[in-house]
């Protein structure tokens, strides 16, 4: 055996080695420009995400029974419906999750009720069966809502208006959101071929227990100091005598069975998301004119970025629904003599984020120091840029195509560029929100910002099925890439006007943000 097989082998025992030497390192060598909170936030939020990226790694591939012979064996168009759904929905309850923790309960009972919730529908997911899994999705939707835009206005807590550390602190919080990506899909995938997808689903909730497990610690540690508490005003409050601390518990039957339902019958998700995402625009455009000219401003940065960010969340989404089955179908795995299982490439993005998050870090505080930084529009225009360029640079690995297969290297280099528009953009926006919003109502934006990639999983739903290859057919890897690259080019070309636009408009955005970098 020589050495490029032995490590394609040994995949999973590197990926975790790489993990128990990288955690230590970050959090040692940051130890002392950021609070203790940041780490213990940090390393809850790498394994809520080992949870998250170990199932949708699976998923497609375990509804189109790709991966081993024991799935579903649904069609492509219907995986696609029930996957953008499923993603649309988990990133709309962000916003009730982050209204309720504004209003209601707070922070930190909100991040802890989000955390039960995700960790019994992966456990539900584990019964596997068709009735169990969208009850299991249902929970992971609701459980998200609650915990995913709470754990990161928490973090913005800590750093005051003009704190240098934020944006390095939202780096570093996003490092700990991909090491668990990074090492969740080798996990998972290696155990569901091994022993079958309820154990795959089994290993992603457990995950999730130890970021409980993690939050309640750092709590009981005093980590946390007085942030994320109930707000003083919801005390005594009540809504038809149910007190503001009962409410939501109360209220999370009610969205479990509206997530069941949505996400069996997809196609109504259609219209009541482009409803309320209108809905949500007019909204937020109404509650910017209750604020001084500055303020309303900065919330139409916001309103205009999100336009921005559902277009670069639509095509970079497509990783879990047309580019996994892309993955499967039209890239030549034989590395080494062993094949890669499909489920191992949605570790590759992740990866290139342990590596160049550290470097987009520095490169941000370096040029915020040298007064050099470009702005947050400068910076997602960039990233649409490099978006694009990832899917068409895969028609470089179509000239040179063997049988319908690219090489696995064009794979490689699509990810890079997609992840370093990531990097752009991501950790960018979540720290622009909680420095543009106002204070009042930052959970609730972020949730609003959120909203982008609820929008982009629907969106994407549509774009996945021109892939899609119909009931029944047989189609040559031949003509499923043919099929695939006429869709990826259209995407890459207007990814690639998006940035330009963009990059046009950013003066006057740039502008509207009034010295907020």
């Amino acid at each position: 055996m020589n050495l490029l097989s032995l490590l394609v082998d040994n995949l999973l025992l590197i990926g975790w080695l790489f993990i128990i030497v990288w955690v230590p390192f970050v959090i040692m060598s940051n130890r002392h420009i950021h609070p203790k909170a940041l780490f213990a936030l940090f390393l809850v939020e790498l394994w809520e995400r080992f949870s998250y990226y170990g199932m949708r790694a699976l998923l497609v591939l375990y509804m189109t029974a790709q991966l081993v012979d024991k799935g579903f064996g649904f069609d492509d168009a219907k995986a696609y419906g029930i996957y953008g759904a499923y993603g649309a929905l988990v990133y709309l309850t962000p916003i009730l999750g982050g209204y309720f923790a504004d209003k209601m309960i707070g922070f930190r009972k909100a991040i802890i009720w989000g955390s039960i919730l995700m960790a019994a529908g992966q456990f539900t997911l584990f019964l596997n069966h068709e009735t169990t899994f969208y009850i299991g999705l249902a929970l992971l939707v609701v459980g998200n809502g609650f915990f995913k835009p709470n754990i990161s206005s928490k973090i913005g807590k800590f750093y005051g208006e003009g704190d240098p550390r934020r944006d390095g602190a939202f780096t570093i919080f996003y490092m700990g959101i991909n090491i668990g990506a990074f090492v969740a899909p080798l996990t998972t995938t290696k155990i569901a071929v091994d022993y079958g997808w309820p154990y795959g689903f089994l290993c992603a909730g457990i995950g999730m227990v130890l970021g409980l497990i993690i939050y309640l610690w750092s709590m009981s540690k005093g980590y946390f100091e007085d942030k994320g508490l109930p707000p003083a005003e919801a005390e005594g409050q009540s809504v038809a005598g149910i007190s503001y601390s009962i409410l939501p518990y109360l209220t999370t039957v009610l969205f479990v069975v509206a997530a069941w339902a949505l996400v069996i019958y997809n196609d109504v998700v259609d219209v009541g998301l482009s409803i309320f995402g209108a809905a949500m625009m007019v909204y937020l455009f109404v509650v910017s004119t209750r604020y001084e000219k500055v303020q309303k401003q900065r919330i139409w940065v916001i309103m205009i970025l999100l336009l921005f960010t559902t277009v670069f969340w639509t095509f970079f989404e497509l990783a879990g629904s047309a580019l996994n089955l892309f993955t499967e179908r039209n890239i030549d795995r034989m590395v080494g003599g062993t094949e890669i299982p499909t489920g191992f490439f949605q570790a590759v993005n992740p990866f290139y984020i342990m590596i160049f998050a550290p470097l987009f870090s520095s490169m941000w505080i370096y040029l915020a120091k040298s007064g050099k930084e470009p702005s947050a529009p400068v910076k997602f225009g960039v990233s649409l840029l490099l978006l694009g360029a990832g899917f068409l640079v895969l028609n470089l690995g179509q000239a040179g195509a063997v049988d319908g297969l690219l090489p696995v290297a064009f794979l490689f280099i699509l990810y890079l560029l997609h992840t370093l528009g990531e990097l752009a953009l991501s950790p960018v926006g979540l720290s622009m929100v909680t420095k543009l919003a106002p204070g009042q109502i930052v959970g609730f934006l972020m949730g609003c910002w959120f909203l982008s990639s609820s929008i982009a999983h629907q969106a994407g739903k549509h774009i996945s099925k021109a892939t899609a290859v119909e009931a029944g057919a047989e189609a040559t890897a031949v003509e499923t890439l043919s099929k695939s690259m006429e869709v990826f080019n259209q995407v890459g070309l207007f990814a690639v006007g998006a940035g330009v636009f963009l990059l046009l408009l950013s003066p006057i955005v740039g502008r509207w943000m009034h010295g907020i970098k």
